[in-house]
């Protein structure tokens, strides 16, 4: 069993864990109370994907660009008056 010491961090109560327990920078945890105890487990990571299954076919005759269509021709920017070029 090892001990620590809550801390404030910022307007927060913090727990710094033991480098024993494994847990990684950025790790998600699920805190909860039971019958005066505090429960820290590790939630699963879910892949961060965008579901484009009911986008897709949505708009008939969307197609993907063709290397061709994606070059630009340079042109000056109007920004409030100011003309801005890239350079």
């Amino acid at each position: 069993m090892a001990r620590t010491k809550v801390f404030k961090s910022g307007n927060s109560n913090a727990v710094r864990f033991p480098a024993s327990f494994a847990v990684e920078p950025g790790m998600t945890v699920e805190v909860r109370e039971e019958q005066g105890r505090w429960i820290v487990e590790a939630v699963p990571e879910t892949p961060k994907k965008i579901d484009l299954t009911g986008v897709w076919g949505s708009i008939p005759g969307i197609k993907p660009l063709s290397p061709e269509d994606r070059v630009f021709e340079e042109r000056e920017l109007d920004w409030g008056g100011k003309l801005l070029k890239r350079d």
